[in-house]
């Protein structure tokens, strides 16, 4: 799971924004997928220019997620560059995969109304995975500064 921060709490909840407000969905194509949504908020990239970089490559969003190599600007793939955005937002490779197909059980059980599975192709699925993601996130964030805090003195002695 990913690790939170207020900079991928944020990411998600603006994907989630924006499919809202209707932007285009598509879950057949690497820029207007689930993935394809987050990674424009996190790269301001256009869907075209994400689509684009991947039609490089076989595979999608799962697929090459699992083969990526770090981006390289003289030799990398330009989704590379995309991929390596969603890792610095804290995600794994896992995360990806589990948003394409929005399959994180830990996700899913946090759900209104409780556990139940989604479909991945319906951007009102879409959101609701996002949001609820985001918000399980925050609540993490919340309670990591919640946390008392030990002085060093404290530790040392």
């Amino acid at each position: 799971m990913a690790y939170p921060s207020k900079y991928l709490v944020d990411a998600l909840m603006q994907a989630a924004d924006n499919l809202e407000c209707g932007s285009r969905y598509m879950w057949s194509h690497m820029g207007h997928c689930n993935c394809g949504h987050l990674a424009q908020v996190l790269t301001g990239l256009s869907a075209e220019e994400i689509h684009k970089s991947a039609m490089k490559r076989e595979g999608d969003w799962s697929e090459q997620s699992e083969h990526y190599e770090p981006y390289c600007p003289t030799t990398g793939f330009q989704l590379d560059y995309v991929i390596d955005s969603l890792i610095e937002a804290s995600l794994h490779p896992t995360d990806i995969r589990e948003l394409e197909y929005l399959s994180n059980t830990q996700v899913l059980k946090r759900l209104p109304g409780g556990f139940r599975y989604l479909q991945r192709n319906q951007s009102d699925h879409v959101v609701l995975y996002l949001r609820t993601w985001a918000q399980m996130l925050q609540d993490k964030l919340n309670i990591q500064s919640s946390a008392p805090t030990r002085k060093i003195a404290e530790v040392v002695a």
